[in-house]
């Protein structure tokens, strides 16, 4: 008999794309009994496919990350797993609870208490009240709501729902975890707590869990295996470092090219970011960056109608995999002036002794002038910083406790 815990086979999901509800009256089916004519409106629907024939397998004890870029098909399979949709063929056979953390607010009733919430989720999960009241206590401190616990969950902002929902999942032991970027929702000092929770439950507990995310350094540090989803399919499937690799090496989030994609560009548009890629102090073009390393930031900004601008300022901001900022520099710290652009532009940001650790980052990029927002792209790309000879002394870093590198200087008095 299998071990398998999960054994997902050739799903697939279809969604009919339409530009606008369509309902048939009695009289269109009077007419298009009698005519070949077809409506225009049903000309217009489209089918997508999220998910195109999905087969993975996985142990109990297992945890298997899933990474992609965004509309991959990701969060389309955890909620084909945790029964939210159908899929349009193929099975999915899950042994034993399962329990999801999937967008914020999920399985909640918006009118009852977080209380009331905490015994409605046990008995989804087929839970007696007296097992719901033997984990009540742990999950109430493990979230940190306790003041909140009698208010409607209504009230509660995303970051407060966020941790009773993943308390709950982690907590009323279910056999299957299936979570979503929802962790992402929150204080850094939670997100941390939940990773070391999942890293708990599977370790010592033997439950089972798929962990969706963009933070690929909580995937490598959590995921026995992984799988790559592009495009609804999977295309790599594997040992987690492996599957990192080739997505970073392909992802279209981390552009191996340098033209700069953006998904929700803000500001006036006279100018626009175009490229964006990284130099050594040789000139030559890197994907990575080594800690303590010279290293070019260099911008291409082209014009974009004949409206002519004066006095520019670009900045950029380095970021964590949840996007919080870590580093911002901008022209007008080093008083270097714009006054005015010409069509095509490569602008150069030297960083000497680049201080940030092992691990991934992203770029933002943001131009301005003195009537406001001219181009504002967002994240650009990813980029990886691996450790390298920061100290000058061949000193091995540890990875993972800060971010940061500082050269201190050390005495005895």
């Amino acid at each position: 008999m299998s071990n398998n815990i999960i054994e997902v086979n050739k799903i697939s999901k279809k969604y009919i794309m339409n530009q606008g509800a369509y309902y048939d009256t009695l009289r269109d089916k009077i007419t298009s009994m009698f005519s070949h004519r077809t409506d225009d409106r049903k000309k217009k629907a489209k089918i997508f496919w999220a998910l195109r024939d999905i087969s993975f397998s996985v142990k109990k004890g297992e945890v298997l990350g899933v990474v992609g870029r965004n509309g991959a098909g990701k969060s389309t399979l955890l909620k084909i797993l945790s029964r939210i949709t159908p899929p349009t063929s193929g099975s999915a056979l899950i042994k034993g609870r399962v329990g999801s953390l999937l967008e914020v607010g999920t399985g909640f009733h918006q009118e009852l208490s977080g209380r009331e919430n905490i015994y409605l989720n046990g008995s989804i999960l087929g839970m007696k009240q007296s097992e719901i009241k033997k984990k009540f206590d742990e999950i109430v401190d493990f979230s940190g709501i306790e003041k909140f616990l009698d208010t409607p969950v209504k009230y509660y902002s995303s970051g407060m729902t966020t941790r009773l929902a993943f308390s709950v999942a982690a907590f009323l032991e279910p056999e299957v975890l299936l979570v979503d970027e929802v962790l992402s929702v929150g204080d850094a000092e939670f997100q941390k707590k939940s990773l070391g929770k999942m890293e708990d439950i599977t370790k010592n507990e033997g439950r089972t869990i798929i962990f969706v995310s963009h933070n690929l350094n909580a995937i490598e540090g959590l995921c026995s295996k992984c799988i790559l989803l592009d495009g609804g399919k999977i295309t790599m499937d594997g040992d987690t470092d492996d599957v990192i690799n080739k997505y970073m090496s392909r992802s279209s989030d981390i552009q191996d090219n340098d033209k700069v994609i953006a998904v929700n560009r803000q500001g006036s548009g006279e100018y626009q970011f175009s490229r964006f890629w990284l130099e050594n102090s040789s000139g030559n073009r890197i994907e990575s960056i080594l800690s303590g390393q010279d290293v070019y930031f260099i911008f291409e900004i082209r014009q974009k109608n004949k409206k002519n601008l004066k006095d520019f300022k670009i900045s950029f901001s380095i970021l964590d995999n949840f996007e919080h900022s870590l580093i911002l520099h901008r022209t007008d710290y080093k008083k270097f002036d714009i006054k005015q652009m010409s069509k095509k532009n490569i602008f150069k940001c030297l960083i000497r002794s680049f201080p940030l650790s092992e691990g991934r980052y992203k770029i933002g990029l943001y131009l301005e002038n003195k009537d406001g927002v001219v181009d504002s792209p967002g994240v650009v790309k990813n980029f990886q910083v691996n450790s390298g000879d920061f100290f000058k002394n061949a000193s091995k870093i540890v990875v993972n406790h800060s971010p940061f590198l500082v050269d201190g200087e050390w005495s005895i008095h």
